[in-house]
């Protein structure tokens, strides 16, 4: 696999100088985007397929509660990714640890 660039996206002012940084650099966003997909280190997901997760959720038989300390960091770091992506944090790091879960025993078996 070749190794994508980490590309920063800075802090932005305001809404419109973020807008039109993304639009500045949307060709260069997307071919790294295309990429990694293609290599298979970045997947899609629709917003209806991730609608279905969360709806599947919300039906399964209740989960078990269970406790975890997790670094403040860490928390803070999956709170921020979470908003972004508009979901609660503790959806969006229980689908976390599924995919990796789910990773780790496809390659085991695989």
């Amino acid at each position: 696999m070749k190794k994508q660039s980490k590309r920063t996206v800075p802090a932005f002012a305001s809404e419109a100088e973020e807008a039109a940084w993304w639009y500045e650099n949307r060709k260069a966003h997307e071919k790294e985007f295309a990429a990694a997909v293609e290599n298979g280190e970045a997947r899609v997901l629709t917003r209806e397929k991730l609608r279905e997760r969360i709806e599947a959720s919300k039906t399964k038989a209740a989960a078990r509660v269970i406790s975890l300390r997790v670094p403040e960091g860490d928390l803070a770091m999956a709170r921020r990714q979470a908003e972004q992506k508009g979901l609660p944090y503790q959806t969006y790091i229980k689908s976390l640890l599924h995919e990796t879960l789910a990773q780790r025993e496809k390659r085991k078996t695989g």
